[in-house]
């Protein structure tokens, strides 16, 4: 397999201009996007650009705490699923940095989350289509031209504006990803600066002051909160622990790992989600909590662990932990300190808890979409809820007035299940839209990816590939 060659990605000056318009642009560089990118690089027919605000790719720098993994194996790499021979894979990354061997004997399945995240970064930096430092300012849709107008503003190493610019394409992908959820008793308190209330996106970045903090309250039963909870409590002495972990879930419970229940992240299930009543499906989301809002077992056993280990000198450890709560309110106590006014669901009673920091380990809601594609509203279908329509291939739907399409990744829980923001799913979504584009099974996916028949009624099988395309525009086989 050969090593794909360091390129730096392009100048804002080879953006093609109004005059060559792309038949892809994305706007947002995160693992999809990119795992898009990397599956539509050798794909010459295709003329793609993908555009970023930050100045480089990140991925969840705030919580790449030593020790923790992936809860994906390897093989969920951003291209490996649906092309195990690009050479954009895990493994041909470890093959470059000569360390193939190594992980080898390691027997990894779960990869370091700081390993992925330079995993990840390699493909950025050697990825010649990726424009880092470019705010996308509006998209339009140009009924002449029947093309999509972009409007970016290019920023500088300090992410000043330092130019603006306007790129054309027939179609767009919007993988603008995730934003931190701080609970709305919790807001006023986060915005305040003396007092530490942080999101656990940004973790890392106060950890030691919060290490310092005599008190520190951890609020949110998901892996985040469980791995930082573990990782304060390693580092508090013996009895002067001085922690509380709080969650609305009746349990610290265990993520759905079983091999038959991992079968609610293929493509068969999603598939078979999509094509839920609307409101069948709205009802089922929320009973899968523990699908995805679980916690790793092996997590939960190190805090055990941990807590354990704490006891054999006699008494317990200096810390709380309580399933089944939820915050009503919170306020300052003096300048130093936050109160939290605490209920529990199961007594219906009620308490107060003071304490020096808070951790909110709340996660995190899909980015609006309205504001990024505000002109295109009066084209936008919605549903019962008013949230936007997406079809099976990840088309939002939209006026046949608009002949391009608008792809999105990471923004359809409510239409494709609890497999969206699964990292599992990347390459065979990226797979998925690349074939509706090109209107040929590019990538050809398999017919079946599970052993279970999720319902009674199955439409007939067919591989992704033949699409049918909203409007007449497909992109051309071949260069003109």
């Amino acid at each position: 397999m050969n090593t794909p060659p360091h390129t730096e990605p392009d100048t804002p000056t080879d953006t093609p201009g109004p005059e060559e318009p792309l038949d892809l642009i994305g706007i947002g560089i995160g693992p999809f996007n990119l795992s898009l990118a990397a599956l539509a690089h050798p794909l010459t027919q295709l003329r793609t650009a993908f555009y970023d605000q930050r100045p480089a790719f990140h991925w969840h720098p705030g919580l790449l705490i030593d020790g923790t993994t992936l809860q994906v194996p390897f093989l969920a790499d951003l291209v490996t699923l649906a092309d195990p021979a690009s050479p954009w894979t895990f493994l041909n990354y470890l093959k470059t940095r000569e360390r193939l061997y190594p992980f080898y004997f390691a027997e990894r399945l779960h990869i370091h989350r700081a390993e992925y995240d330079a995993y990840c970064r390699w493909v950025s930096e050697n990825l010649p289509t990726l424009h880092f430092g470019h705010h996308i300012d509006a998209v339009r849709w140009n009924h002449e031209r029947r093309l999509f107008e972009v409007d970016y503003t290019q920023l500088d190493a300090d992410g000043e504006a330092e130019a603006l610019g306007r790129t054309h394409a027939r179609n767009i992908v919007l993988g603008i990803g995730t934003a931190p959820h701080i609970p709305i008793p919790l807001r006023p308190l986060a915005e305040a600066p003396t007092v530490p209330v942080i999101h656990s996106a940004d973790y890392l970045d106060h950890r030691e002051r919060l290490l310092a903090a005599d008190h520190l309250t951890v609020i949110g039963a998901g892996q985040s909160g469980a791995e930082i909870f573990l990782d304060q409590l390693r580092a508090r002495p013996a009895g002067h622990e001085n922690l509380h972990w709080l969650a609305r879930t009746p349990a610290f419970a265990p993520m759905e790992y079983s091999k038959l229940g991992l079968e609610h992240f293929t493509p068969d299930y999603t598939r078979y989600f999509h094509a839920l009543p609307e409101r069948t499906r709205d009802e089922l989301l929320p009973a899968q909590w523990q699908l995805y809002k679980g916690i790793d077992h092996d997590t939960l056993a190190a805090i055990h662990d941990e807590l354990y280990r704490r006891t054999l000198d006699g008494g317990w450890p200096n810390a709380v932990l309580t399933p089944g709560v939820q915050v009503r309110t919170a306020g300052r106590v003096g300048t130093t300190k936050v109160e939290l006014h605490l209920e529990h669901a199961q007594q219906g009673s009620r308490s107060r808890l003071t304490t020096d920091a808070v951790v909110l380990a709340t996660g995190y809601r899909e980015r609006r979409l309205d504001t990024l594609l505000a002109a295109l509203d009066p084209y936008l279908r919605h549903d019962a809820s008013e949230r936007p329509r997406i079809d099976e291939h990840h088309r939002l739907v939209l006026d046949p007035a608009i002949t391009g399409s608008v792809y999105v990744q990471n923004a359809e829980r409510h239409t494709h299940g609890v497999g969206t923001p699964d990292l599992g799913l990347a390459a065979w979504r990226s797979a998925t839209i690349l074939n509706s584009l090109t209107a040929t099974p590019t990538y050809p996916l398999p017919t079946r990816t599970s052993f279970t028949t999720f319902g009674l009624a199955q439409p007939p099988t067919r591989r992704t590939g033949t699409v049918p395309r909203q409007g007449s525009t497909l992109v051309p086989q071949s260069r003109r």
